[in-house]
């Protein structure tokens, strides 16, 4: 996959090296020249200098061929800029923002942009949102059997209940990530917008769990 990374300091440089290394090609914006110095010798991708949400920067960077974007400038503002012209003007699918103020990422969540709030930041976070694809496992039980895990949720599950979301795929969903904030569903819950599903489920069936969550409900009176 190409990502695009707006802000080279501590955080996007370690990004940026961190998603080389798993064989993701990277491109790095940053207002300042000598930020790239952080990249190191041996980074093999784009440096480009420029401010993150301009398009003919962005298009440099190569975005029109990113699957993920994640914006962590030293600024909100223009993080949450940057993300919603990668979301919304070039449609890239897997966006993220760094945002210092955490008052203000509830406001950014319902923007459909996934937040990180610095005081939480840790780079699984972030990479888990560019990155969304698969189980991570959270949490397994002694014997292996059976793990919690964050599972990547197909939009098409947005507006269904929880209890057809275990139907269909054969898990318990132990608790959403909703705004933020962590929630214990009930059967009536709706899958909302942004929400972050956290299963249990037998390790034998990730694959099939994983498969039944990117996939999306099966038809009314289908099978």
């Amino acid at each position: 996959m190409h990502i695009v990374i707006m802000g080279c300091g501590r955080v996007g440089s370690a990004l940026a090296q961190t998603l080389e290394q798993q064989g993701h090609t990277v491109a790095v914006i940053d207002r300042d020249p000598t930020a790239f110095r952080r990249l190191g010798s041996s980074f093999g991708g784009r440096r480009v200098t420029g401010i993150g949400f301009d398009r003919d920067t962005l298009r440099e960077a190569g975005i029109e061929d990113a699957g993920a974007f994640a914006a962590v400038s030293s600024g909100d503002n223009s993080n949450i800029i940057a993300a919603r012209v990668a979301r919304e003007m070039f449609g890239v699918e897997n966006v993220a923002a760094r945002i210092y103020d955490p008052r203000r990422a509830e406001v950014y969540q319902r923007l459909g942009i996934p937040t990180v709030a610095t005081v939480r930041w840790t780079s699984d976070q972030m990479l888990r949102r560019l990155l969304p694809s698969g189980a991570e496992p959270l949490w397994r039980d002694p014997t292996g059997g059976v793990q919690l895990a964050e599972v990547h949720t197909s939009e098409s599950w947005v507006g269904h209940r929880i209890s057809r979301l275990q139907e269909e795929t054969g898990v318990r969903v132990a608790f959403l990530t909703r705004l933020g904030e962590a929630i214990l569903p009930s059967s009536q819950t709706v899958l909302q917008e942004g929400d972050l599903v956290h299963v249990m489920m037998r390790t034998d069936e990730v694959d099939k769990v994983e498969a039944a969550f990117a996939t999306g409900p099966e038809e009314e009176g289908g099978h």
